[in-house]
């Protein structure tokens, strides 16, 4: 039953391509464990899982840990994205573009010139 209520969270880790996965429910409480490939995959799982259960739900039990911390996630760039766009979509601020910049600099030379297909590395701040 409460797996039934978190299969959008169990859905979302088979789309990222969570690793070492393992769900398991007793005594009402959902349990699930996995590796994202990098924080930002991560805080989409908390997302989900908060926005099902609340702040703090009781019924389930996460233990979500990450491959690559390094990095906040890598960006495969989109036609139609700029720095900015993608800035917002992770930090919630396209001012902060400029740290998408310095982080890439080995493969951009200028914040407004991008192209569909770079990976782009989305660095922690």
């Amino acid at each position: 039953m409460v797996k039934a209520k978190y299969q959008e969270v169990l859905d979302l880790g088979a789309s990222l391509q969570i690793q070492n996965g393992d769900v398991q429910e007793s005594n009402g409480v959902l349990h699930i464990k996995g590796e994202a490939r990098t924080p930002y995959e991560k805080n989409m799982l908390w997302d989900k899982i908060k926005a099902i259960g609340g702040e703090s739900p009781s019924d389930i039990v996460a233990d979500i840990t990450i491959r690559d911390s390094s990095v906040y996630h890598r960006h495969v760039v989109s036609s139609g994205d700029t720095l900015g766009k993608i800035a917002k979509h992770y930090y919630g601020d396209p001012m902060k573009y400029q740290n998408i910049f310095n982080a890439n600099t080995d493969i951009l030379k200028n914040p407004d010139v991008i192209f569909p297909d770079q990976e782009l590395i989305i660095p922690n701040i």
